[in-house]
């Protein structure tokens, strides 16, 4: 998927699906969340490690628009970027395709606070160069790279 450098297959179970048989609009947020959370996995050690290691990134927005309608048994591609990152904010893009053609695209914003404070961080180093390392390739998830070694040690 063009401009994404990662993608995440989901497939729409029926139970995503409201009486028309059409994936509820509330299902696509909720698939953004596991290829982002995918994404993390890929180059972040995953968003325990962020955790562990006294970061949080909690999710102030959420903005997406519906072009075509996904239904029971549809396998979506979602690709995800992470974009904008300054201070304690950042934000993840997303396009969803089926068989090559958009279906929705749209985008999430987080901010970075201390796990114990709760009081807004800066983005770690750390987490910038992963998002960095994570930009400048194109994969999936059965082909990501292992979490990096580089900067402080994952837990």
């Amino acid at each position: 998927m063009d401009g994404y450098p990662f993608t995440h297959q989901v497939r729409v179970r029926f139970a995503e699906t409201d009486a028309q048989g059409i994936a509820h609009h509330a299902s696509f947020v909720v698939w953004l969340e596991v290829a982002r959370v995918a994404y993390l996995a890929a180059f972040a050690g995953g968003y325990r490690a962020i955790r562990e290691r006294g970061i949080e990134a909690l999710t102030t927005g959420v903005h997406l628009e519906y072009e075509r309608a996904a239904v029971f048994d549809d396998v979506l591609d979602i690709g995800v970027r992470c974009a904008d990152l300054r201070g304690a904010r950042f934000r993840f893009d997303y396009q969803v395709d089926r068989d090559g053609v958009r279906v929705a695209h749209g985008w999430t914003a987080h901010a970075t606070v201390d796990a114990a404070t709760r009081r807004p961080t800066r983005v770690p180093e750390w987490f910038v160069a992963d998002v960095l390392r994570a930009e400048r390739s194109s994969t999936s998830p059965a082909e990501a790279p292992a979490p990096s070694s580089s900067g402080s040690p994952r837990p």
